[in-house]
């Protein structure tokens, strides 16, 4: 829509569950595929590293990470830790399926002083609403904002 300023731009938002407290603010990678943390990010560079996956070589540092769901691994706590410890972790997490796991990853690097990533859950349809590559915040209380 415009004007005759120009484009209008429109705040959108979406609430969602939250799992872990927080603010953050950073661009949207909305995985395309459920993913596995063990074997399917390199922990030291936080890239995307399965090559079946169709996000291969994304960096999911610094973003708001939207995951539809988790290949379950009891290693993926690990893998997150790691992510937090070497400053290459997402801004947020927003899971389409909460993975009891992998938050446990961000509760222990809080824990041991780490900054505390906030997570948030959402449906899926309603994941799949979320726009690629935009700046999005993600605010206390489960609202995430981004401009259209």
């Amino acid at each position: 829509m415009t004007n005759r300023f120009g484009p209008e731009i429109v705040e959108r938002e979406l609430f969602g569950k939250v799992v872990i407290a927080g603010s953050a603010s950073g661009n949207i990678l909305r995985l395309s595929a459920p993913i596995s943390f063990w074997g399917g990010i390199d922990p030291e560079t936080g890239l995307v590293s399965d090559p079946r996956h169709p996000d291969f070589r994304k960096s999911i540092a610094g973003c708001v990470l939207a995951i539809p769901s988790t290949i379950g691994s009891s290693s993926s706590s690990a893998i997150m830790l790691e992510l937090v410890r070497q400053g290459l972790a997402p801004a947020a997490l927003v899971l389409g399926t909460v993975d009891a796991i992998l938050v446990l990853g961000v509760i222990v690097g809080r824990e041991l002083g780490y900054r505390a990533l906030p997570v948030l859950q959402i449906d899926q349809s309603r994941l799949q609403t979320l726009p690629q590559d935009v700046n999005a915040r993600i605010h206390d209380g489960g609202r995430i904002t981004w401009t259209a």
